[in-house]
């Protein structure tokens, strides 16, 4: 069965069948996953071999009638081309907010108190979205959907915020760095220079686990001693710790594709590519997050 945990379920972790089809073998017609030498492999089979929609009902029949064999039905199968459209959607509805935010949430002095306090109130109410999302067993639309629009709130007051008050062009900097980050794995990984297995996986989910753990009593310090907590968020640490979480969530990124080409390999269910979708947009919030609080304090100490 899959993971409870939030992090491990949202990559594709199942424990029964490992991280994204590691220890499974993908079905006909699939590309095959190399098992001999892997100390990890089980003799455990495709988890989406029950699908329904991956058997066709008329083979028996045409063999009796002399047609030639048909390759097996795909409809009802995740492909590209739906994780595609569902991105496309979930960050759609994500921009339109964030910049509808951005348009009507003023940050001037007067306003910047009402402003930062409903981005940081969508911010929460996506996070528990997120979380919902995280430990259903199936994907639902609707509540992806609905955090996007609420984390498009929440980035489009802060970006306003950063782009206005502390260094000009900062929103559309990160932006650009996202792209790049997002175009530089993708090539990377299609050129099989990433590859994601077992100790890729165990590594980015320590090294992730540790770093949230870090910024969490960095900003409880902030919070209940003031100042800037630690100091992993500000000079030239906070710089080292920004590098970081950059290539972290490029390390997500390779994990979101293997998750997707996996799951088209093994015929998963079309409604796992709105699961695809909520993956690779979680990571592309992450890393404009992380370039952003990077270009601040770059800009905060010239």
């Amino acid at each position: 069965m899959r993971s409870r945990n939030p992090v491990f379920s949202r990559r594709g972790f199942s424990r029964d069948n490992g991280y994204a089809g590691f220890n499974t073998a993908p079905q006909a017609g699939g590309p095959a996953v190399a098992t001999q030498g892997n100390p990890y492999a089980q003799p455990t089979g495709n988890p989406y071999a029950q699908n329904p929609y991956a058997q066709n009902p008329y083979a028996q029949q045409d063999l009796q009638y002399g047609a030639p064999p048909q390759a097996p039905a795909t409809t009802g199968r995740m492909t590209i081309d739906d994780v595609v459209l569902r991105t496309a959607s979930t960050l759609g509805v994500l921009i339109l907010t964030a910049a509808l935010s951005w348009a009507l949430l003023p940050v001037d002095d007067a306003n910047i108190s009402r402003s930062y306090g409903i981005g940081i109130g969508a911010a929460l109410i996506g996070m528990v979205l997120a979380f919902v999302q995280s430990f259903k067993r199936k994907a639902s639309p609707a509540l992806i959907l609905t955090y996007a629009a609420f984390e498009g709130v929440f980035l489009g007051v802060v970006s306003n915020i950063v782009d206005n008050r502390i260094a000009d062009g900062a929103a559309m900097q990160a932006v650009i760095g996202t792209m790049a980050v997002f175009a530089g794995v993708l090539i990377a990984y299609k050129a099989g220079w990433i590859r994601v297995n077992r100790r890729f996986y165990g590594f980015v989910m320590a090294a992730a686990l540790g770093f949230i753990l870090l910024m969490t009593v960095n900003l409880l310090f902030a919070v209940f001693g003031g100042g800037d907590g630690l100091g992993f968020r500000s000079g030239a640490l906070g710089v080292v710790f920004g590098v970081i979480g950059i290539i972290l969530g490029a390390c997500f990124l390779a994990l979101d594709f293997k998750q997707v080409e996996d799951g088209v390999a093994y015929g998963a269910p079309r409604e796992e590519a709105w699961l695809a979708a909520f993956g690779l947009t979680l990571t592309l919030v992450w890393i404009y997050m992380e370039f952003l609080r990077l270009i601040s304090i770059l800009n905060s100490s010239d």
